[in-house]
């Protein structure tokens, strides 16, 4: 028996350039479509609302359109474009004023003429955008000159860092709770490299050389920095603490996994392990770190307070002595909040890595 020729069910919608037209039709293989005389001929066998059939339809549009259309099979349908001649809003589909039985709107694409040059609008914001944002991106020559010393200084600090942790950890394994005391005076000059050349990263994220926030980046900087030369560094009792050994060796363990990150980075190669590492080992050893750092500001108060350094009295009439152990115990609260600052922003980046992903909403 000779399978009848039906007609398919087809939903359309426009816009101000193209015409989309939604043809119900299953498991259609190699369906024949072409436009001559601006009339739309459609014919193919696949499976409708009549079963297993040959379908066909023809559609003669409101005004031209060019020849050349795009068409896109799916499993359970034929989606087909059809490109208009002028870019204006047509108030029906067909010639005919009478809308055919088997057409109907195709309401998940419908726009009303308003909506259609909202979004056409937005469309072409987006390329204006797109070519700005393109026109702003600095040249090869430029950008690899960028990219080299960035690798160059995350390397160097690298290094830096890595040449503390090993040596701390050799020293460790030989000395013993030995090795703690003596931290400063075999680990200081290096110390004091690396954190004088973090300058390096405020001045990047102030010139928007990387991405990185400024507030962290200096909250950081200044922190360890208050720690290293004045807690530390300007007291020679503090030097030969304990509490030495575990500031260096938690700030090491911290660096010698950020910098290759950032090194890496520099040259579009990514590590998965080191990349986890990077966005995790800050859980324990940040709070760690700062627990150290408070324990030497509270360790230097009462030194402070006897040698009377950097101490200041008032002028007269007041004649006040300010002692700096003052200071300090202002600093401890700071400690913390910059502790809470640094930790949330960290919190965001590695949430952002690895948090639960968006799903969207059709």
């Amino acid at each position: 028996m000779q399978n009848q020729v039906l007609t398919p069910h087809v939903y359309w919608a426009q816009r101000h350039r193209e015409v989309y037209l939604r043809v119900e039709l299953s498991d259609v293989q190699h369906p024949d479509i072409s436009i001559t005389e601006n009339v739309l001929h459609f014919k193919a066998h696949g499976h409708g609302a009549k079963g297993d059939n040959v379908y066909e339809f023809h559609l003669e549009f409101l005004e031209p359109v060019k020849p050349q259309l795009t068409h896109k099979l799916t499993q359970r349908q034929v989606n087909i474009t059809v490109q208009k001649k002028e870019n204006h809003w047509w108030e029906r589909l067909t010639k005919q004023e009478k809308r055919p039985l088997f057409l109907a709107p195709d309401f998940d694409r419908w726009l009303d003429e308003s909506d259609a040059e909202m979004e056409l609008k937005a469309k072409e914001e987006e390329r204006i955008n797109k070519i700005r944002m393109e026109s702003r991106v600095p040249n090869d020559s430029f950008a690899n000159l960028k990219r080299g010393y960035l690798f160059m200084y995350n390397l160097v600090q690298f290094l830096g860092f890595s040449w503390i942790f090993v040596n701390m950890t050799v020293r460790l394994f030989i000395l013993g709770k030995d090795s703690f005391y003596d931290t400063f005076h075999t680990m200081a000059d290096m110390m004091y490299f690396c954190q004088m050349l973090a300058i390096v990263e405020i001045i990047n994220a102030l010139l928007r050389v990387t991405r990185s926030p400024v507030i962290p980046t200096l909250i950081q900087f200044f922190g360890r920095n208050i720690i290293l030369f004045v807690i530390i560094g300007s007291l020679e009792e503090m030097q030969s603490k304990a509490v030495v050994f575990f500031i260096f060796y938690l700030w090491s363990t911290i660096e010698i996994f950020r910098y290759p990150f950032y090194m890496l980075a520099c040259i579009d190669i990514e590590w998965k392990l080191l990349t986890w590492i990077r966005y995790s080992i800050w859980i324990p050893c940040y709070p760690l770190g700062c627990l150290a750092e408070a324990v030497s500001v509270i360790q230097s108060i009462p030194l402070f307070s006897e040698t009377g350094k950097f101490s200041f009295t008032l002028p007269y009439p007041l004649n006040i002595t300010v002692k700096f152990s003052f200071f300090l115990q202002i600093y401890l609260i700071i400690i913390f909040l910059g502790l809470f600052v640094n930790f949330h922003h960290l919190y965001k980046q590695r949430r952002r890595r690895y948090g639960p992903k968006k799903r969207k909403t059709n």
